[in-house]
């Protein structure tokens, strides 16, 4: 599902040149669960933004289906990234004027899907994370759990084949974090959704297929 080959990110400030991915080989098989560990500033995040199509490589490839997706246009990349990868962040990203529903509704609407039909699958899909008798609260109105919970309602609206989490349950205590892990791995064996996790969460981590370490932009386990 997902391949890189000899992948690397470098970034240049104050004329220093900085390599935050350093030559990453890397196959993800469709419906398997990936662990991305590593201290801060090891290059976890750059790596899920790459893997996401927000960013690009410096060199190397990122495969996805076989298909070498930075050779499209942006207007077909972009296309691509929202009808087939979901994301979920640390910080949710609601809108905290919008209900539950509608927060979960937009990218559906924002695709130009039908309003009925978009509600129709965010209804089912709250329902389906544990929230549907919470749909018409604002997040404000919600716990972080709850929030987080709404984020991955809104990041399967569009029923992608990969999943990319960074860090999902890093803004939140112990107990409510196993609930997200629940959620995740749960979705991962009922839907077949590849998905890559960022985290420092050792229990998530282990509850994955497998998981990688990333320590000065190269894999150094792989397990």
């Amino acid at each position: 599902m997902i391949k890189l080959n000899n992948l690397s990110k470098t970034f240049f400030k104050d004329g220093n040149r900085i390599e935050v991915l350093r030559g990453l080989d890397l196959v993800v098989g469709r419906g398997e669960s990936l662990a991305v560990l590593g201290v801060s500033g090891a290059g976890k995040s750059t790596l899920i933004h790459i893997l996401g199509t927000l960013d690009h490589p410096t060199e190397g490839e990122l495969l996805i289906g076989g298909i070498n997706v930075f050779k499209w246009n942006e207007k077909k990349l972009a296309s691509f990234r929202n009808n087939n990868i979901g994301f979920v962040f640390q910080f949710n990203n609601l809108l905290p004027e919008f209900t539950a529903l509608e927060n979960t509704m937009l990218p559906a609407l924002i695709n130009g899907r039908n309003r009925r039909e978009a509600e129709d699958k965010a209804m089912f899909l709250l329902t389906d994370v544990g929230l549907g008798h919470r749909v018409t609260h604002k997040p404000g109105e919600l716990s972080g759990g709850e929030q987080q919970r709404v984020a991955i309602a809104r990041a399967l609206i569009m029923e992608p084949e990969i999943l990319l989490a960074d860090e999902p349950t890093g803004n939140l205590d112990t107990e409510t974090g196993k609930k997200i892990e629940d959620t995740l791995v749960n979705l991962n064996k009922t839907k077949n959704i590849t998905m890559i996790v960022v985290t420092h969460n050792i229990s998530l981590a282990e509850r994955m297929s497998c998981r990688i370490g990333l320590r000065d932009g190269k894999i150094y386990d792989v397990a």
